[in-house]
């Protein structure tokens, strides 16, 4: 089996109207900008779609619409939790038809053992009929998936094929490299991170500043995975304020400014997020305005 969700992914945002209902036709223009800009697959319902805000109905219509515009493009679908049970009914219950995987979260709160993951993935694995990407970001979820435990799922079950790495900690992502089988697929889920991420064997990024930049974005990763990381580099360089000013005041309110910005969608996130503050929103302007 050759490597799964290599490329450019990106974790799509979830537009709202100014009465905070969900605004589709704003998300169709940002998955049509995806496919024009070359992008290698979408994400949906992940950290940057809000995805805790959404109501089952609106997580229903949302990946019905990606589906439908993806224009051919792998979708995966996230479906993390913190109680294993409930998210094998999920499983259960959802219709895969048009969905190429799964983004499944580290559980979060409970803070489970290196051991307690391993049941809750390999579990997971089992009930699922789509490949899984385990998702670590310890930032958010209390706890860290280490490498042992990642090498230790790839080696149990072929259904769990790529893991997004957002812990910031490069030798443990460079330990997964190592670790784990050559089918396997190291992703990057910082922006910031990527470059250096692919340069130790990752094969790409599930990104967030994609939602306003695919062409630029799709462009550095796949000169990254040529081997030309003298151009990528030179991108990254050029892209670098941008990828921190993004998430100065949390993600997706950086985001969500720029593509503000763009005349793409309202400036609008729900409780108890908020929008950035105009200082930032400022800052995050001018970084995109200085881009070539």
């Amino acid at each position: 089996m050759s490597q799964l969700f290599t490329g450019a992914g990106v974790a799509l945002v979830t537009p709202f109207k100014k009465d905070n209902s969900v605004d589709f036709k704003s998300l169709e223009v940002i998955v049509n900008n995806q496919v024009q800009g070359e992008m290698d697959y979408l994400v949906a319902l992940g950290t940057t779609a809000e995805t805790p805000t959404l109501s089952a109905g609106e997580k229903q219509d949302i990946v019905k619409l990606i589906k439908e515009k993806s224009d051919g493009l792998p979708v995966v679908v996230g479906m993390g939790g913190n109680d294993t049970r409930k998210i094998i009914k999920q499983i259960d219950k959802f219709d895969f038809n048009g969905v190429s995987g799964l983004l499944i979260v580290t559980p979060y709160y409970n803070k489970p053992s290196q051991d307690g993951m391993f049941v809750h993935y390999s579990e997971i694995a089992k009930a699922s009929p789509v490949p899984i990407i385990l998702y670590n970001v310890p930032s958010r979820t209390g706890v860290n998936l280490e490498a042992e435990t990642v090498a230790r799922l790839a080696e149990t079950s072929e259904k769990i094929a790529a893991v997004k790495e957002a812990s910031g900690i490069l030798s443990q992502i460079t330990k997964i490299g190592k670790y784990t089988p050559d089918n396997f697929t190291v992703i990057s889920g910082d922006d910031v991170l990527a470059l250096p991420i692919i340069s130790v064997g990752g094969k790409g990024v599930i990104s967030v500043i994609a939602n306003a930049l695919p062409g630029k974005l799709s462009k550095l990763i796949h000169l990254a995975l040529e081997g030309k990381f003298s151009e990528s580099l030179e991108m990254h360089f050029e892209m670098i304020d941008l990828f921190k000013l993004l998430f100065k005041e949390g993600n997706p309110g950086g985001i969500k400014a720029l593509l503000h910005y763009q005349g793409i969608i309202e400036n609008m996130l729900r409780s108890p997020l908020y929008k950035n503050s105009e200082e930032t929103y400022n800052e995050i302007k001018e970084a995109y305005l200085k881009l070539k």
